[in-house]
């Protein structure tokens, strides 16, 4: 349980933006060697480990947190990537037990590596890493360091390549940042060296070598990415909102969300000297903004192509209204380890950009709990043993299931002229109109607007459940060599629908505290809108992207070509009564980068169908498209991707 304090303060908007069945076990998985968690042939002090109950299979906080040891290092690697003629050291701050080290008792490692720690700050309250006046650490952003360390872990954070304390430049995602990661966990398992600020050589002889990672969006991100590359030691990773493909968090089938997205994000992590400017110009140079190709640059920065290699096992959470990294990264990123038989588990919420610290607080800190002792100290709890997907389907509610996603095969769901449901015949037509906003689009859904085809379903006779990635498929005729195309599924029908979350008043405490770390954060409170509508999914592809990212194939303007729109992934329980509306269109610039090319497009209905990954339930058309009044109360809006903290 955390304690509770509350201190009188005005309530805040959160910073954050954008946006069952029965239970048994999940993948199986062997638990880790010893309870000790030591390294072969290493010594082990007599008697089993002060920190762990034998009963519960679980670490208690018996190691005194104020006298943890705190420590702070450089770590070598061969990269020079600012060329100053010097390799790049790597900034590494500790707080570990002193018990452990009095009695030679190693210890494993969780670990926190980011490119925010001084540029922006860490959590919801964009708490930096402070230092006492020898530059060792004093203060640890977050909470993982006053609960973990007393219960036998060591904390550990990283300031990536080019970032904070380390020299350098960063390269976004690509592999100088990566291996500056892999560098540190080679120093934890010996492989590598480090120094002190005075330059005297220093090991990590204190450690098993078993390490960690967890963090939200870019420090999930490198979670990813360095479990991608198989580095020995890292045995469980916990992304949290993280990206698997920086390809598909710029754009979206060929579609940008933004141009110069990389090097502008690498200027404002990175250091500010010509150097790192040099590096940032080749970012721009590189990404393909132009003609929104995978390439070779966006290949080193995709993780899902190198899930094979993952031998860490992978506890991922997300929100299902994160439209900053949106949900299609957590799904092929699942997908991708499932292929591989990856142990896994997964938390999905219903909120945006937002960490599972804030909205569920005691129940994710106890998971995290059982999940790192399971992984980290090789306790046999029953952590591999629980329900592998917990999803939050209304404010608060949860429900557990066996597997995600629920379906692995979607049900096709034909179109008709402004019916979803029926099969339709002959063609419907679509001529782009930049100027339609989202808020115009799902407005009107029962109106005919010359940029959009709204296909509308009879009222729900049962509640179905959407849980996967939804895709349209159409069969289209253009008149120019490529257009933007669309898709957003919505719900229409009058209920109070999670609208956000926002910062109360009120502390909780996780952990143990000092003078100048403590381990009480600001809860949040979920807000509800009575609202008549709802988004489900959106999606974007460029059609000439339709059939490859990286190799590209205009379309011949007057020929039937077959494109396949990717909606972002989901899991929602749509309630009997409710009318689902597919609305298509071209050009998106509230979403998108401005691509519009004022092309027509005709959608041939009989070839064309919604793919909708249901588990009940089923979508029937209306006989008759009746009117549906739709009242805007609060406007769309897209998440400010030029803001880390979102």
């Amino acid at each position: 349980m955390t304690t509770v304090r509350t201190r009188v303060t005005i309530l805040v908007s959160s910073t954050a933006l954008c946006f069952g069945a029965a239970m048994s076990s999940a993948t199986a998985a062997p638990v880790p060697d010893g309870p000790d968690g030591s390294r072969a042939g290493s010594p082990i002090p007599a008697g089993p480990p002060p920190n762990i109950d034998q009963r519960t299979h679980s670490t208690e906080p018996v190691y005194d947190y104020a006298n943890a040891i705190r420590e702070s290092v450089y770590v070598d690697t061969t990269m020079d990537t600012d060329s100053d003629g010097k390799n790049d050291v790597i900034a590494v701050d500790i707080v570990r037990p002193s018990e452990t080290a009095l009695t030679g008792r190693k210890i494993p490692v969780i670990m926190d590596a980011s490119p925010y720690y001084e540029c922006c700050g860490r959590g919801n309250e964009s708490e930096t890493k402070t230092y006492d006046e020898n530059g060792v650490i004093k203060k640890m952003p977050l909470f993982y360091d006053n609960y973990f360390v007393p219960r036998g872990y060591a904390m550990v954070g990283v300031d990536i390549v080019g970032t904070s304390r380390s020299t350098g430049c960063g390269d976004v995602g690509g592999k100088d940042e990566i291996d500056s990661v892999v560098a540190v966990i080679d120093w934890l398992n010996g492989r590598n060296s480090a120094h002190t600020s005075d330059g005297s050589p220093v090991t990590a002889s204190w450690t098993t070598g078993a390490v960690g990672m967890i963090g939200k969006s870019y420090d999930g991100t490198l979670a990813n990415g360095v479990a991608a590359t198989g580095v020995k030691g890292l045995k469980t990773i916990v992304p949290i909102s993280a990206i698997s493909s920086w390809y598909d968090y710029t754009r979206s089938g060929g579609v940008p969300y933004s141009d110069d997205y990389m090097p502008w994000l690498g200027g404002y992590v990175g250091h500010d000297t010509p150097a790192c400017d040099a590096v940032r110009a080749d970012l721009g140079d590189n990404d393909d903004d132009e003609t929104g190709d995978y390439t070779k640059f966006w290949a080193e920065r995709d993780y899902v192509k190198d899930a094979r290699k993952v031998k860490a096992s992978v506890f991922i959470t997300h929100g299902l209204s994160d439209y900053n990294v949106q949900t299609n990264h957590f799904s092929q990123w699942w997908d991708a380890l499932a292929k591989n038989n990856v142990p896994r588990k997964i938390w999905l919420g219903l909120e945006e950009h937002v960490d599972p610290f804030e909205f569920r607080r005691d129940d994710w800190v106890n998971e995290l709990h059982k999940w790192f002792d399971y992984w980290l100290q090789g306790l046999p709890n029953n952590v591999m043993r629980e329900p592998m997907a917990s999803v939050e389907t209304s404010p608060d509610v949860w429900n557990d299931y066996k597997t995600w996603p629920a379906t692995k095969h979607a049900v096709p769901v034909p179109l008709a002229a402004g019916k979803l449901g029926a099969v339709g015949k002959g063609t419907v037509t679509i001529t782009d109109d930049p100027d339609l906003t989202e808020d115009d689009i799902v407005a009107t859904p029962s109106d005919e607007i010359a940029g959009r085809q709204m296909f509308l379903s009879a009222p729900l006779p049962a509640a179905i459940r959407v849980s996967g990635t939804p895709t349209v498929t159409l069969r289209i005729k253009a008149d120019s060599a490529t257009t933007p195309v669309t898709a957003r599924l919505v719900e229409y029908g009058d209920a109070k629908r999670y609208s956000g979350v926002r910062r109360t008043g009120t502390e909780t405490c996780a952990g143990e505290s000092t003078s100048y770390d403590d381990s009480c954060y600001f809860t949040v409170q979920k807000l509800t809108t009575q609202s008549d509508h709802g988004i489900v999914s959106r999606g974007w592809i460029d059609a000439a992207h339709s059939d490859s990212n990286a190799k590209p194939k205009p379309l011949t303007p007057g020929k039937w070509t077959t494109v396949t729109v990717p909606l972002r992934a989901q899991d929602e329980i749509i309630p009997k009564g409710r009318i689902l509306g597919l609305a298509v269109t071209l050009s998106d610039v509230e979403w998108t980068s401005p691509n519009d090319t004022g092309a027509t497009i005709s959608i041939d209905l009989a070839a064309s169908r919604l793919n909708l990954p249901l588990t009940t339930g089923k979508l029937t058309a209306p006989t008759k498209v009746a009117p549906l009044d739709v009242d805007i109360t609060t406007p769309s809006q897209r998440p400010d991707l030029h803001d880390p903290k979102n």
